[in-house]
């Protein structure tokens, strides 16, 4: 079987078990505070087994695209070293929510491996709960009974402890005992030297675990209590790549074809050849890997950053990189390159990278050529390192220096390392180590937040948002808790009933009130949590029980409507200017002003700008009419041409936003005018860059509009003033502009005259200390770096060698140094500067620096410091 019949029989299997089959989550999770990707197959269905999301299906299967690279479940490190751990995965599960339980999830996992994957009975080996004391948690023995039926010989069955067997997601949430099934690839001789059972959950390489069935009972609390959950439900997860090696009958899971094409890519593009040369091995793997999770992150609308999800796949991306440059002897861009076969391979059953493949391609090579030049400037940092050494005559690279390399070149300490290694030097890791937890201890402290557990009041939990259509509303609280950020408390709560918009889809939050009864309190903001609608609060009312009024801030909530309409007319008439490839890639729609991020490749001309601007008002002006749909198929909205965005998760039903059928019909969530009138004016205030082929245009709309235009108006009328109401005020500019060009033409000429004046004057003042020859000179006929700059230079040249010239002068209010060495003397001028001053700070080449002074008594300091130093 080839992987991607490896998958269809897997969801062919379960759908024939009366399994609903839904597509992958997008790995990049959104409005969940406790994860950054889908680290699971269960994550997308977490709020279902917490009870705060109905149940659609009983009976649920899929395959979920998966990453591991931060937080509890991190198998970065691990990535290409091993065969088997990855950063992206697939992960293939079934779920039944309060359905069947553990009879039905262990025999049909037994029915499709054995049965269906033909997969060796004698391999496989399966694990139960043994239960912990500590806990109250008991042996889990209806599984061993199962089992002991399934399969009739016991020592196949072993028991985990909590582990090995007993799974949880995170710190808080859903958990409960496991049941794992192994299977060992060893040859029938290994076997016979040592039984299979001895090496489960041993990290042996070929002895592995493929499917995980998890049987959920419990949810653990803030307090680290277990609480029983209102029903039972399976969770199994059945790693892909694994399977792959095990039906395919291969050691390693880049031995699949699921890694392979990718790995014999890397091979013809670096003319290196797989499987003769470890350390080549590990770079092809971590490469192949990475390019998978760089491009189905990027796919799902994220952009690499230096916060968050971002920073993260920067990370991946800049990991991959550094092994190519260091092993496979790469130093042009290489990852976008493998976009193509990846889409070739994945892409029949992952629509979404071939969509967007050439914006995908872009992005990655951009970042590469960005790292490759910072690796080179690490390379060369490295090097100084090793002149520094030298000259105290150390042999060991300091922590501190090694965490530079990692925090400010990207390097990592097994890079760092192998460099160090080369020269005969060691690494202070303990030194590393020390710097690396303090920067995360500051990372963690900068973002503490410590919530407690949920109070419930009522026990549905299900919120009603009545927003689209009211701005207030009667409820009641259905539960709250309390949240710890830094040195202040706040409060959530959820209502049964709310008019106040969550923070998504770029749309941020509602503010307004709470009334419980007279007792007013203010809603600072609303978000998101999972499927929650969670309102955040100062503090709490005196008695949360009982019926509360909910009202928001109308006029604000108003602006951001105009703001959310315009930026579904602003993207139509992108689309209508620059071509159908434009591709919203994020946005924000705030009461001042609107942010829209999408996929171009170069900048906008000024033509360009207005035409859209024009686009967009002339629907303003013809007022159109909202067409608004809920409840809306998506197979039905997919026909009408309702644009989509990649990334966002879908449900069955959608909500369509249409602003004439013909120009503009999106999915959307978000609150909308009534009809574009309302809107008013929309003007563009910026356009720019943010990223490799991502543009940003940000927009006003109604009164800030009003606003902007109205204080461009009165700027120009100011200017005006100042040309004497000359008709023509843009030409009055350009003559002015002229004139001062001009100006600074002749002011150059008769700087370069005076410099030319008083070199010899200057020259002549050099003395000879020993072999040096030495100047030091406030230069008061010249008030510019520049002409200071072409002094040193004439002076150079007057003296050919052995110099050391110490220049200053006023420019701008500021004090100028330009201090010059000459090479022949074996002094950087910049190390000379550090020595001799701790404040006085500059740049330049080795034989020059030019620097500026905070006061005139600095460079005096500096001056008697280096008449000093070459008196003696």
């Amino acid at each position: 079987m080839r992987s991607a019949e490896i998958r269809k029989a897997f969801l062919d299997f379960f759908e024939s078990k009366g399994h609903k089959i839904v597509p992958s989550a997008p790995i990049v999770v959104k409005n969940d505070p406790t994860l950054m990707f889908i680290n699971s197959g269960m994550a997308p269905f977490k709020d279902i087994f917490l009870g705060n999301q109905p149940i659609k299906y009983a009976r649920v299967a899929d395959t979920q695209k998966c990453l591991r690279v931060s937080g509890k479940h991190n198998d970065l490190e691990e990535v290409g070293v091993d065969t088997y751990h990855h950063t992206m995965f697939e992960m293939l599960g079934n779920w039944s929510f309060g359905d069947y339980f553990k009879k039905d999830a262990l025999t049909w996992s037994w029915e499709l491996l054995t049965e269906v994957y033909k997969l060796d009975k004698d391999r496989l080996y399966v694990t139960v709960f043994e239960g912990d004391d500590k806990e109250g948690l008991a042996f889990d023995q209806e599984s061993y009974d199962l089992w002991k039926g399934l399969i009739g010989d016991e020592s196949r069955i072993l028991r985990g402890n909590k582990k090995d067997n007993f799974w949880e997601m995170g710190d808080t949430g859903p958990c409960g005992p496991c049941s794992e099934i192994h299977i060992d690839l060893r040859s029938d001789e290994e076997r016979k030297k040592l039984d299979g059972k001895d090496l489960v959950n041993a990290s042996h390489p070929q002895v592995i675990e493929i499917w995980n069935n998890v049987f959920m009972e419990f949810e653990r609390k803030a307090d680290k209590s277990l609480v029983k959950l209102p029903k039972q439900h399976v969770d199994t997860g059945m790693g892909f790549e694994r399977l792959c090696v095990a039906i395919q009958k291969k050691t390693s899971n880049y031995d699949t074809d699921v890694f392979q094409p990718i790995i014999q890519q890397i091979g013809a593009l670096t003319n290196k050849q797989y499987g003769k040369d470890e350390k080549i091995d590990i770079a092809m793997r971590v490469v192949a890997d990475h390019i998978r999770a760089i491009t189905f992150t990027i796919a799902d609308g994220q952009m690499l950053s230096n916060t968050g999800a971002g920073y993260v796949i920067r990370r991946i991306l800049r990991r991959a990189v550094r092994y190519y440059y260091t092993y496979l002897d790469c130093d042009t861009p290489l990852l976008y390159k493998l976009v193509n076969v990846l889409c070739t391979e994945m892409g029949d059953f992952f629509p979404e990278i071939v969509k967007q493949k050439e914006f995908i391609e872009t992005v990655i090579k951009e970042e590469e050529n960005s790292f490759l030049k910072t690796l080179s400037n690490g390379i060369r940092r490295f090097a100084t390192i090793e002149e520094e050494m030298g000259k105290t005559n150390s042999k060991t690279v300091a922590g501190a220096v090694a965490f530079e390399l990692f925090d400010t070149y990207g390097f990592p300490l097994d890079l760092t390392r192998l460099m160090a290694s080369e020269k005969g030097y060691a690494i202070d890791e303990a030194g590393f180590d020390k710097e690396m937890t303090a920067q995360k201890d500051r990372a963690r402290n900068a973002q503490a937040t410590e919530q407690g557990d949920w109070v419930n009041v009522e026990a549905d939990t299900k919120t009603d948002f009545v927003g689209y259509d009211y701005d207030e509303a009667d409820a009641h609280v259905v539960k709250y808790r309390s949240v710890k950020q830094k040195d202040k408390e706040l409060f959530q709560v959820v209502l049964d009933k709310t008019p106040f918009y969550a923070e998504s889809g770029g749309q941020i939050g509602d503010t307004g009130y709470l009334d419980f009864g007279g007792e007013k309190i203010d809603v600072l903001d609303t978000k998101k949590e999972n499927d929650l609608i969670v309102h955040w609060v100062k503090k709490l009312p005196a008695k949360p029980e009982g019926k509360v009024h909910a009202k928001i801030n109308e006029r604000r909530r108003n602006d951001i409507r105009k703001n959310h309409s315009a930026t579904h007319l602003l993207q139509s008439a992108l689309r209508t200017v620059l071509g159908n490839h434009v591709q919203q890639k994020g946005s924000l729609v705030h009461p001042d002003y609107l942010r829209f991020d999408f996929a171009h490749f170069a900048k906008l001309s000024d033509e360009e700008i207005a035409k859209v601007e024009q686009i967009v008002n002339d629907r303003i002006m013809e007022n159109i009419v909202l067409d608004e749909k809920r409840n809306v198929p998506i197979k039905e909205a997919e026909k009408l041409g309702a644009t989509m965005l990649f990334g966002e998760k879908y449900g069955e039903f959608v909500r369509v936003i249409t602003f004439d059928e013909k120009f503009s019909r999106e999915l959307c969530g978000g609150t909308h005018v009534r009809s574009t009138g309302e809107i008013g004016l929309f003007k563009i205030v910026s356009e720019s860059s943010i990223s490799a082929g991502v543009r940003r245009i940000e927009a006003v709309t109604g009164r800030k509009a009003l606003e902007y235009v109205d204080a461009k108006v009165n700027e120009l009328n100011q200017i005006t003033e100042l040309f004497k109401g000359a008709k023509n005020v843009v030409q009055s500019v350009k003559n002015l502009q002229e004139q001062s060009a001009q100006l600074q033409k002749e002011n150059e000429q008769l700087q370069d005259k005076l410099v030319s004046g008083l070199i010899k004057q200057y020259a002549e003042k050099v003395e000879a200390k020993g072999n040096v020859k030495l100047l030091t000179a406030k230069v008061g006929e010249v008030s510019s770096a520049d002409a200071l700059r072409k002094l040193g230079i004439g002076l150079v040249n007057e003296a050919k060698d052995g110099y050391v010239f110490l220049l200053s002068t006023t420019a701008n209010g500021k004090q100028v140094v330009h201090l010059r060495v000459a090479p022949s003397l074996g002094i950087k001028a910049g190390d000379l500067l550090k020595e001799l001053s701790t404040t006085i700070k500059g740049g330049g080449p080795a034989d020059f620096v030019q620097a500026s002074a905070g006061s005139v008594s600095e460079v005096d300091e500096l001056s008697a410091k280096l008449k000093a130093k070459f008196s003696n």
